[in-house]
């Protein structure tokens, strides 16, 4: 069976007033466009053509397609005009063990202080749309981040003692520029680097020049100045598994993640920063982004392969030939062209933006048109 869906964009305040509105190609609503879920995520499930919210529909009409209770992924759209605050996700057994550990607290689910709301790890997989996605993702080679703060000067020298040394520790640095300690010298190092240059860190430079602009005095400024600084081409996908700290800065992308809402915040944003818990799932280790080439599977076909089970994602360029197999429960969305979906039991046509839900008992889907599909599945 296939499900039509749709769901209004989320209003946060980085969205972008343009993007989504030149993907779906009607006028701009006025307001920051930021997201569009589709998936059945209670915090804001996507709605069917009959009106009821997915989660509504597999609950009544899931066991006679094969479909389950619960989808274990959740697709989205994603665009951001500015930056996205910097985070982590816990891993599943530390989600489990937050999570039991707040509810016998009694803390809301919706409190602001909450961090677990649920029990699910989040790893994340995002693929480019726009044809640059830029983005930071995990944390900077030593060696590299100190020649950064040398280019900056004497102002980042507090910083950079704390980075000497084989045995420097990139948490216990994190842990104190988001502490009252040092706050002072988190604003002195971003005054510094505003007024510094470089060749080799010019990006990165002038990108701590805008963060100022938009989240003045925040210490998380120098946070991202620790972090990969990464540009997506157009297909190109980055999979953030859980423990990296990460942060979108602006562009239009497809975003896949298992189905939960548990967020570490580590700077750029206004809202709650639980300091000790962040760097308890804070994987600390320099390294490169994990950037996923998709994969040519069929004619017509490709796949971005991630190593978590939650969740996969496939590419589909319509044509008369192209064909993607469903393995469990699907959701594709259209992102370019004129597209429709086939299946055993009927078709479904999308404009760009449009999703479709498609059952277990499907089992594959032709895309024809002249457009682009990407369908998440059940990893």
């Amino acid at each position: 069976m296939l499900v039509p869906l749709s769901n209004d964009p989320r209003d946060y305040a980085w969205g972008s007033a343009t993007l989504l509105a030149e993907l779906e190609g009607r006028s701009p609503s006025g307001r920051a466009e930021a997201e569009v879920w589709f998936g059945d995520h209670p915090g804001d499930p996507a709605v069917t053509a009959d009106g009821r919210t997915l989660d509504a529909w597999l609950e009544a009409e899931g066991p006679m397609t094969g479909a389950p209770a619960r989808l274990p992924y959740l697709l989205k759209l994603l665009a951001a005009a500015s930056a996205l605050s910097i985070q982590a996700h816990p891993s599943k057994a530390q989600a489990e063990t937050g999570f039991a550990r707040e509810e016998a607290a009694g803390i809301a689910r919706d409190a602001a202080e909450r961090t677990y709301r649920d029990d699910n790890h989040k790893p994340e997989l995002l693929v480019a749309m726009s044809e640059e996605f830029r983005a930071l993702a995990g944390l900077r080679d030593l060696d590299a981040t100190r020649r950064l703060l040398e280019e900056i000067g004497p102002g980042a020298r507090s910083l950079a003692e704390r980075l000497e040394g084989e045995d420097a520790a990139l948490g216990a640095a994190i842990g104190w520029l988001l502490s009252e300690d040092g706050a002072a010298d988190a604003r002195d190092i971003v005054a510094a680097a505003s007024a510094a240059t470089s060749i080799e860190f010019a990006a990165e430079l002038e990108m701590a020049r805008g963060l100022e602009a938009s989240t003045p005095g925040d210490p998380g400024i120098v946070v991202a100045l620790l972090m990969n600084l990464v540009t997506l081409r157009r297909g190109e996908g980055l999979f953030v598994p859980a423990g990296v700290l990460h942060a979108y800065l602006e562009g239009l992308g497809v975003e896949l993640m298992a189905a939960s809402d548990n967020v570490l915040r580590g700077g750029l944003t206004p809202k709650h920063i639980d300091v000790p818990e962040l760097l308890s799932v804070l994987d600390e280790t320099p390294g490169a982004p994990m950037i996923v080439q998709p994969r040519e599977v069929s004619t017509g076909v490709d796949r971005y392969d991630v190593p978590v089970p939650d969740f996969a994602l496939f590419r589909a360029r319509a044509g008369a030939a192209t064909v993607v197999a469903i393995d469990g429960p699907a959701i594709a969305v259209s992102t370019g062209g004129a597209v429709s979906i086939e299946g055993r039991t009927g078709t479904t046509r999308l404009a760009p933006g449009g999703a479709v839900f498609v059952t277990p008992d499907e089992h594959e889907i032709a895309v024809r048109g002249d457009g682009e599909v990407f369908v998440a599945v059940p990893g």
